[in-house]
């Protein structure tokens, strides 16, 4: 006698699930992600009386409490930023500096920063400020 196995029916291998999981994945980390350069130190914005929303696009320079800065997420000196924002404007003439200040960050810190901006060829230069909850509040 004679015993045959059954045949086992061919399975055709289905990426879709496997597209659905990445396109998900893709769409958590875009969410939750920061698209923009972080300092290497801690830097809370003032909150803002008045004001509206920030333009998009553009370089950051980010001031900390005692004055150190930061282009774009890397650690730099006042000497050598002039260089480095002729060289991004070199790229695009059009681009934005955006100041990211500490709230407690003296002025003397950050009005030169503002005057080298305009003098290296910034046409548009906007201190980052946090909005205030007050007027959250009142907009909803």
């Amino acid at each position: 006698m004679k015993l045959r196995r059954p045949k086992t029916p061919t399975q055709t291998e289905t990426i879709v699930a496997l597209i659905d999981v990445v396109f998900f994945l893709l769409v958590f980390f875009m969410l939750i992600g920061r698209m923009d350069a972080t300092a290497p130190f801690e830097v809370t914005p003032p909150v803002a009386l008045s004001g509206r929303d920030m333009p998009t696009g553009g370089i950051t320079l980010s001031v900390s409490e005692m004055g150190q800065l930061a282009l774009n997420g890397i650690t730099t000196t006042k000497d050598n930023i002039v260089d480095q924002f002729t060289e991004h404007l070199k790229d695009d003439p059009q681009l934005r500096l955006r100041i990211n200040a500490h709230h407690a960050a003296e002025l003397r810190h950050i009005l030169p920063l503002i005057d080298l901006g305009e003098k290296s060829g910034f046409l548009d230069v906007v201190l980052v400020v946090s909005p205030d909850a007050t007027q959250i509040e009142a907009k909803q």
